[in-house]
């Protein structure tokens, strides 16, 4: 079971949360999100859509289209997500 979902909960995170949260999932610690890495955190958060919600993240946030999401960018990237309303139960 998730320990996040995106509707049926009544605690939205907040961006610095979901920063947080995100960078738990830079697997290999070179200090960049893939898309693979991405798309276990969607889905690990309970997202549906997860392959679809990553290919817009990419391209609203991956600024210099390497394929993969830096620190700068990622400030991008999670105002872009916060807009999913993802929430913590």
């Amino acid at each position: 079971m998730p320990w996040l979902v995106s509707k049926d909960a009544s605690i939205p995170l907040t961006e610095e949360q979901l920063e947080k949260i995100l960078n738990r999932y830079d697997k290999n610690g070179d200090g960049k999100l893939s898309k693979q890495e991405l798309k276990l955190a969607f889905k690990e958060m309970g997202l549906h859509f997860c392959g679809w919600k990553v290919s817009r993240a990419f391209h609203h946030a991956d600024d210099d289209r390497d394929g993969y999401i830096n620190k700068k960018e990622m400030i991008e990237l999670v105002k872009y997500a916060s807009k999913w309303g993802i929430k913590s139960y």
